[in-house]
């Protein structure tokens, strides 16, 4: 294909971008002009590849430049192997990682929506091992499965490990990393890892197939972390479980203001674990609760009800759509005027989608009808039974006593009397 155009770039403010512009890359020479512009720039701080899709070669030569973009502070690789095929996206990320393993200013890589899977995690140990500077991570929606979970997890915690034995501190913050099937296989190097570096204040991982099991492991390891502002776990699989969990770490999070853990089916007794953690009074920073769908019932949320009044004065956005309850219920009303006291009577969403609790009861009262009248029936079965079994011997009884009648009649026919 021809060379891309000089216009196709955008030179401002210390950026380099050719952001989505559709571009398929091949060849070091359809990359030229854009080697050119990034290596008379003596100050680049920020790369926007995302967008495009880079063969071996072309990503090689944009690697090269990038060894001397000594002042680069964010990298922006998202989006960038679309249509490629599997063998040529590692070679790739090898050569930008090792670009960047040396950069003492970069502080973001983003290397999200390029599926890459597990093979495209082992390029990237490497880099993740060795960068001393290095702030934000995004690697969403990668398909990194448990195995490139765990190779993940596995560079940071020795990322970790060269921090302190440097007699540094950590410089890891943000992890984004959802929609990867993590699943629980690579929850517990995850954990170590969060532990590891304990300076992490935002952590999101929504939609990666974690179950409670996997839920208690990242807890335990973001528990070290007490400066976590934002926890987002949307779409996992909490149940009471995973809540208990959770709401033995919330108190260590003194500056936490946003916990996502909407579609996480939290039952309801995890749902009360949640709300008397937060009745704790250590997490007043909070301010956007997502607790939608999640299988809540009225009692949970009049504890819910009861932390906001006392301790959650900054909650500014509550989600609670979806839950066990009536939008008209006490509970809610109470949730309402707790809100209100703090002038955040708008923080409550539109509750629009709520199963009705006595719908619920309903159902669970037919049930129990049901299985009484089962029982009802085997009782009657078994009594049926007892009384054919006590009737034998009466039977039997009956039976002797007509043979006997009918001999003492033949004698007596005998004798003609």
């Amino acid at each position: 294909m021809p060379a891309p155009k000089i216009d196709s770039f955008t030179v401002t403010d210390n950026i380099f971008s050719i952001e989505g512009k559709g571009l398929k890359l091949e060849t070091a020479a359809d990359v030229q002009p854009f080697v050119e512009a990034i290596s008379g720039m003596r100050t680049l701080e920020e790369i926007k590849l995302s967008g495009n899709t880079f063969g071996v070669e072309a990503g090689r030569a944009i690697a090269e430049v990038l060894k001397d973009a000594k002042h680069i502070k964010v990298a922006n690789f998202s989006d960038i192997f679309t249509g490629r095929l599997r063998e040529e996206i590692p070679l790739v990320l090898k050569a930008l990682g090792g670009a960047l393993k040396d950069k003492e200013h970069l502080i973001e890589l983003n290397l999200s929506d390029n599926a890459f899977g597990p093979a495209g995690a082992e390029p990237m140990v490497d880099f993740l091992t060795h960068t001393r500077s290095l702030q934000i991570l995004r690697l969403n929606n990668n398909g990194l499965g448990v195995g490139g979970g765990t190779m993940i997890a596995k560079a940071l915690l020795a990322n970790a490990e060269k921090a302190r034995a440097d007699n540094r501190v950590s410089s890891l913050r943000t992890i984004i990393c959802g929609r990867n099937r993590l699943e629980d296989g690579s929850s517990e190097a995850l954990a170590n890892a969060f532990a590891a570096h304990g300076t992490l204040v935002e952590v999101c991982m929504p939609q990666n197939g974690i179950r409670p099991d996997g839920i208690r492991h990242l807890t335990r390891g973001l528990f070290k972390n007490p400066n976590l502002r934002v926890l987002d776990l949307q779409d996992n699989t909490f149940t009471e479980r995973g809540c208990l969990a959770l709401a033995e770490a919330l108190p260590s999070w003194s500056h936490l203001r946003r916990l996502n853990v909407g579609e996480c089916l939290l039952s309801n007794k995890g749902g009360v674990a949640i709300a008397d953690a937060l009745i704790l009074g250590k997490n007043r920073a909070l301010e956007d609760v997502n607790l939608s769908y999640n299988e809540i019932e009225s009692d949970a949320i009049a504890r819910l009800a009861k932390a906001i009044a006392a301790n959650l004065p900054n909650l500014v956005t509550l989600q609670l759509n979806g839950n066990r309850l009536r939008a008209d219920h006490n509970a809610i009303m109470s949730v309402v005027a707790a809100l209100e006291q703090y002038g955040h009577q708008d923080a409550l969403d539109e509750l629009d989608d709520m199963e009705d609790e006595s719908e619920e009861e309903e159902e669970e009262e037919e049930e129990e009808e049901e299985e009484e009248g089962k029982k009802e029936k085997g009782d009657r079965v078994v009594e049926s039974a007892d009384m054919e079994a006590n009737s034998e011997p009466v039977r039997k009884a009956n039976k002797e006593e007509e043979k006997e009648e009918k001999e003492l009649s033949q004698k007596l026919s005998d004798t003609h009397i």
